[in-house]
């Protein structure tokens, strides 16, 4: 019997089972953080309304019906049975009510990435292909203020707001990533992490770097965003290798 054959009677299936995909991928690339970190999906038009996994429950575990349901608008959210951790609830309920064109994001503190948010100028040069898919798209946190609670999600938020920044580097933290889509925002957070890994290992040789003109570099990002159909067919092939193992994220 397939695992689609096993689903609950749960809303937006589908999206849950690509998310639940997701998390179990991040885990096996030790992208994730024990229990933290944290992934949404807007699901209402206006983007307030959104799934993101429980609290405090291992990415390698998340099946699609464990997703919780979040209102960013509901002031008793904390206060109820299923409530998201504080931080995620800050980051990604402020990330949801200040920036509907967010559909997706997910926030980790993967090594390269927070590495990268550890330098003085955490800025990500286009010095390979990966490099420049980012190029001008990636906006900087510089103020660093503590835990993600409210306050920092807002502010946070604010900085993502650019349709054109779909990655935000958290300075002293780790990053958010924000897509259409979960396709679209995993493949953007594989490669944003791939392509921070390239510079810092670059930097560690101690050689001057070879830095793409901002020509190239920008005919670069435009070309990896006309690219068909990448972010779905790496996501299909990610579930097809967990239906094949027997895995029951999607449950």
């Amino acid at each position: 019997m397939h695992a689609s054959d096993l689903r609950p009677n749960l809303d937006h299936w589908q999206e849950r089972v690509d998310l639940a995909a997701a998390f179990r991928w991040t885990a096996r690339l030790n992208m994730h953080e024990a229990v933290s970190n944290h992934f949404s999906l807007a699901v209402s038009d206006d983007g307030k309304r959104f799934l993101m996994n429980p609290n405090q429950v291992h990415f390698s575990r998340i099946k699609a019906s464990d997703l919780i349901m979040v209102d960013a608008d509901d002031p008793d959210t904390l206060s109820g049975p299923n409530a998201p951790d504080p931080t995620a609830w800050g980051l990604h309920g402020g990330l949801h009510r200040h920036c509907p064109h967010a559909r997706c994001a997910m926030h980790v503190h993967s090594i390269h990435a927070t590495v990268l948010a550890c330098l003085k100028d955490p800025l990500l040069p286009p010095i390979d292909q990966n490099c420049a898919t980012f190029f001008n798209r990636h906006a900087i946190d510089r103020d660093y203020g503590g835990l993600a609670f409210e306050d920092e999600g807002a502010r946070c938020a604010e900085l993502l707001c650019d349709p054109k920044h779909k990655v935000l580097v958290m300075g002293n933290h780790g990053v958010m990533v924000i897509g259409d889509t979960v396709a679209d925002t995993f493949n953007r957070l594989f490669y944003f992490e791939r392509a921070a890994e390239t510079y810092i290992r670059a930097l560690q040789t101690g050689q001057p770097l070879s830095v793409l003109s901002d020509e190239i570099a920008e005919k670069t990002a435009r070309e990896i965003e006309e690219y068909p159909e990448q972010d779905l067919r790496h996501l299909a092939e990610l579930k097809a290798i967990l239906d094949d193992e027997g895995s029951n994220y999607a449950h």
